[in-house]
């Protein structure tokens, strides 16, 4: 696998990261005022009309094959994201990020079982270091209720997706497969709003403010980024840079004066930092031969 790409990749996924850490309390605002599915649903459509607005022809070169891949990503993307939000609005933001990324825990596991692939050691110990390390940063106790339950299996879901867009994601497709599972996404969500008779618009400004964020920020570059990444790292890699997440959610509380440093961020910081050192950037032991040569570029 080429260094000139996948430095680029990881540097993208960290920077994805990076939003998506800074979205968890403004979230669970946004939905204290509105109904879950309802801003699920105003948040992905805004962000699949302005993609498809910008890249129809890419849309279009993708082909029968590629669309019908976008959409089933897009499916499970947003199976994921109705059963995470749905958990976040009944249990705390720290819980929500441990048990959401437990990703990286399943991702390894489905790498095994779905593609036969044999992972390094040093990727399972970096699994561990990372779980560890989400541990430390989110939990002070963990009551396993419904909200704890539907954020797991969200977490199943990113780690499906996970897999799959690892497999099925180029370079030069990256535009319109996410444009794709964009509109996709946006189509489970607005499904999830019929039972009530359709998405209800945002409260407010803030709401409003909140929803065009994580939708064009958090939502359709996000996307991007990571179908990009995906096409330039094995999925298991991608997980353990991703589990960053919570490190700089718990960095954005503190520089916005919401918490103060402790022991425990720090440590768990440290972990998944470690972690992600070792299961990317750390030299191979054999420079010929990529340590994720398991993954099958499709």
């Amino acid at each position: 696998m080429n260094a000139t790409r996948t430095l680029p990749a990881t540097l993208g996924l960290l920077a994805m990261t990076a939003v998506w850490g800074s979205t968890f309390v403004l979230i669970k605002d946004v939905v204290a005022r509105m109904p879950v599915a309802d801003f699920l649903a105003v948040r992905f459509l805004v962000a699949a009309l302005v993609m498809l607005a910008l890249f129809p022809r890419h849309v279009w070169r993708l082909g029968r094959g590629g669309v019908a891949r976008g959409l089933v990503l897009g499916a499970i993307y947003g199976a994921g994201q109705l059963l995470q939000t749905w958990g976040l609005a009944l249990i705390s933001p720290s819980v929500s990020g441990f048990a959401t990324g437990m990703y990286v825990v399943f991702t390894p596991i489905l790498a095994t079982l779905l593609l036969r692939q044999r992972l390094p050691g040093r990727v399972w110990i970096a699994v561990v270091l990372a779980t560890a390390g989400l541990a430390l940063l989110s939990l002070n106790g963990l009551a396993v209720d419904a909200g704890v339950w539907l954020t797991l299996a969200s977490a199943v879901c990113y780690a499906v997706h996970i897999v799959a867009l690892g497999q099925w994601s180029r370079a030069d497709g990256a535009l319109g497969l996410s444009a794709v599972q964009m509109a996709a996404i946006a189509a489970v969500c607005l499904l999830a709003t019929l039972p009530h008779g359709g998405p209800a618009a945002p409260p407010d400004r803030a709401a409003w403010l909140g929803v065009l964020y994580t939708a064009l920020i958090a939502g359709a570059g996000a996307m991007l980024m990571q179908t990009w990444a995906q096409a330039h790292l094995p999925a298991t890699r991608a997980a353990i840079v991703m589990t960053t997440e919570p490190v700089f959610a718990a960095a954005f509380a503190v520089a916005f004066g919401s918490d103060v440093p402790s022991w425990r961020m720090l440590g768990g910081g440290v972990l998944v930092l470690g972690a992600m050192y070792l299961a990317e950037l750390a030299p191979r032991r054999k420079p010929g031969l990529p340590a994720e040569a398991l993954h099958h570029e499709v």
